[in-house]
């Protein structure tokens, strides 16, 4: 008696079950390619005896170009100087002349974007 009753329930469900559809997901994700942006690490200014070096490494893909600093002994611009990089070459040493202690600032800019300031405080600003 239980097999005919389960059997003309499911007959009355039958209909209804037939909008089911079955879910398909990749087993597997298609890649996700990643362009990370160009950034400067290790970047640091110090001074060593009359001349302040700053050193600075470049990291994540980019395209072969100038890494360019500009020097500023508090809003003034004492001058710049740039090099060039590829991928052999990602890491830059620059230096400048500065016998007085100051309230020194070096801005890096690569392809005319600034990437980063660095400052040594010698006297209060």
């Amino acid at each position: 008696m239980v097999r005919p009753a389960l059997l003309l329930v499911a007959l009355a469900c039958a209909p209804l079950l037939g909008g089911c559809r079955y879910t398909f997901v990749p087993l597997i994700p298609a890649q996700v390619n990643v362009d990370l942006p160009l950034r400067l690490t290790n970047a640091t200014l110090e001074r060593r005896g009359e001349t302040l070096n700053l050193s600075a490494q470049v990291d994540g893909r980019f395209e072969p170009g100038f890494l360019t600093v500009r020097w500023f002994d508090g809003g003034r611009l004492l001058g710049s100087d740039s090099v060039y990089l590829d991928g052999a070459q990602r890491a830059a040493t620059f230096s400048w002349a500065a016998a007085q202690p100051g309230t020194y600032r070096a801005v890096l800019s690569f392809g005319g974007t600034v990437l980063r300031q660095v400052e040594l405080y010698e006297v209060a600003p």
